[in-house]
């Protein structure tokens, strides 16, 4: 049984040595989900882009993130995902986790396509063995052929995108992390890529979803959450999360 609990959870991320203060500080500032602050030699700054955040999602759970830019979207999937452990507060992650966020994680460019399969598949959760039978899935889904038996580097980015999807929705995870809807390949394979993501997000237990598409946040999603500054401002059904959303920002629901 899939299970998230996030008690009180903050992210702070530190940039050492930072140059030029001014305009660089400010660009960073209304970048980062949260704010910055300096420690007292000045030769640290802070990224404060998560700041106590709790919710509960169980099983069932279609769940939708929402906010601007830095709004602290990213940094919460990357917490979902076990990227990123909280600096402050706690978070409690059971089940497998799929993460769609970085595609291209846990996989190496001077490795076949074959070693990466079975590289990505142990990165997500599963043993030699269970990731060695999903090679058979991943050649037919990916129709990449022979190019499998060669260094990913050879490979155009399309192709190495195609390999990194295949493989993480062959995974069947109890948690699935997306960051948007993602599109890969050409017309007639993104057609395949969508009705498998469609099958990937109903195996899951549990789902999270950041968008910038309402349209997208209504067709999957059960209950959002509304981000704003790395703090939690909205947890409710998704209609009402982004009629409130809509009337902040001032842009339509």
């Amino acid at each position: 049984m899939a299970h998230v609990i996030l008690d009180k959870a903050s992210v702070e991320l530190a940039i050492y040595n930072p140059r030029g203060r001014g305009l660089k500080h400010e660009l960073l500032r209304r970048t980062v989900g949260g704010g910055l602050h300096n420690d007292r030699d000045r030769s640290i700054q802070v990224v404060r882009a998560l700041s106590e955040v709790s919710f509960e999602a169980r099983d069932g759970d279609r769940i939708g993130l929402v906010g601007g830019n830095g709004a602290g979207k990213t940094t919460l999937l990357r917490v979902l995902s076990r990227v990123y452990p909280p600096t402050g507060g706690r978070a409690v992650i059971e089940g497998r986790v799929s993460s769609l966020i970085d595609l291209s994680m846990g996989m190496d460019p001077d490795a076949t396509g074959y070693e990466n399969i079975e590289m990505r598949a142990v990165m997500l959760g599963l043993t030699p063995k269970q990731a060695e039978a999903l090679v058979p899935d991943v050649e037919e889904f990916s129709e990449l052929g022979e190019f499998l038996e060669l260094p990913m580097r050879t490979y155009s980015s399309g192709m190495m995108l195609r390999l990194a999807f295949a493989v993480s929705t062959a995974v069947h995870p109890d948690i699935l992390i997306l960051d948007e809807i993602i599109g890969v390949g050409d017309a007639a394979f993104t057609v395949r890529a969508e009705k498998r993501m469609h099958e990937t997000i109903e195996r899951s237990s549990i789902m999270f979803l950041a968008s910038h598409s309402n349209e997208a946040i209504r067709r999957f999603c059960n209950r959002t959450l509304w981000m704003n500054g790395g703090k939690l401002m909205m947890d409710g059904a998704p209609d009402e999360v982004l009629e409130a959303y809509a009337a902040h920002s001032g842009v339509g629901a």
